[in-house]
């Protein structure tokens, strides 16, 4: 033992001196001419609907003058609410986004949304929200960020394509027993038994609450299910599909959720996740739980998530849904 110390010792310390020695940091070459970049700050699945963010950054050394313009163009015109910041941003020390005005408001045309800048600033960071149109569910799409400068000088950044999902989605549905009850997939609807009867090929669920027995609380029931699971309910005429249900806990979608969490369901969940032998019931169910659904024809597949509940007998959902 006393004969391998002292290698080791040396070998410890020719390890602390490597790990200490200095690197010299070479400052990089300054930008000499107008300059951009781009980066997408949403992550998860691109949905109808809901908005893709991006944040494009441009400068121009001061000697060679001021920024003039910047626009972005979509391969496929955004839906309503699409347009560019005409606000710089910054964060201050307390890690707060901090907006300055730096242009006019976006003009948003077609494929187009354009900002003109009205202060004198050689760099600038604006936000660019695409909007999912409709037209582009199951499609790519792609945009071209680009800046002009007094100095007559144009620099461009492309960013995709980016795919688009087949989901749609729908938030914050509010379901109460024995009245708005009945849930509809492919209208990703709740209606009173009124309505449910009119449509009776289109109710896949049922939402009940019974406080006992304590197992069963919060449910929901295919309306074709086990009359067992169906307690005290009388069933509008024609209603009585059977769809598959897979209960699950721990997967917070963040879109559903309103943005509380990190986790995202995707296409490929829908399409992949196994409900063979699984029952036309899910009862017991808590908010921040979610189910699983396929509908009798197959031809819809639903994640349904649980944003909050009563013990009044009341639920609101939120729904991610895919056509098979």
């Amino acid at each position: 033992m006393k004969r391998l110390k002292l290698p080791l010792i040396i070998t410890f310390l020719l390890a602390a001196f490597t790990s200490c020695e200095k690197y010299e940091y070479t400052i990089p070459d300054p930008a000499t001419d107008l300059s951009n970049d781009c980066i997408k700050r949403t992550i998860g699945p691109s949905i109808v609907s809901l908005p893709i963010e991006f944040a494009y950054a441009m400068a121009i050394p001061q000697s060679k003058g001021k920024l003039i313009q910047a626009k972005v163009e979509a391969s496929i015109p955004g839906a309503t609410g699409t347009y560019l910041e005409h606000r710089s941003f910054y964060t201050n020390a307390s890690g707060v986004d901090v907006p300055v005005i730096v242009g006019a408001p976006s003009i948003n045309l077609d494929k187009l949304s354009t900002v003109d800048f009205t202060r004198d600033t050689n760099a600038a960071t604006l936000r660019y929200y695409y909007v999912v149109p409709e037209a582009a569910r199951g499609q790519s799409v792609s945009f071209t960020f680009s800046v002009v400068s007094s100095d007559g000088k144009t620099a461009t950044y492309r960013m995709g394509p980016y795919a688009i999902s087949k989901m749609s989605i729908k938030r914050n549905i509010t379901v109460i027993n024995g009245t708005t009850s009945y849930i509809s997939i492919e209208d990703m609807a709740a209606y009173n038994a009124t309505t449910a009867a009119s449509i009776p090929n289109k109710i896949d669920l049922v939402y009940l609450y019974r406080p006992t027995p304590t197992t069963f609380t919060h449910a929901l029931v295919s309306p074709g299910a086990d009359p067992v699971y169906l307690p005290g309910v009388t069933l509008p005429a024609g209603v009585n599909r059977v769809s598959k249900l897979r209960k699950t806990f721990n997967l917070q979608d963040r879109n559903l959720s309103n943005l509380q969490f990190g986790i995202y369901v995707d296409d490929v969940d829908l399409k992949t996740v196994d409900l063979n032998d699984m029952p036309s019931y899910a009862i017991g169910l808590r908010a921040e739980a979610g189910v699983w659904v396929e509908t009798a024809d197959k031809k819809y597949r639903a994640y349904i998530y649980i944003n909050s509940i009563s013990t009044t007998g009341s639920a609101v959902i939120s729904m991610l849904r895919l056509e098979l």
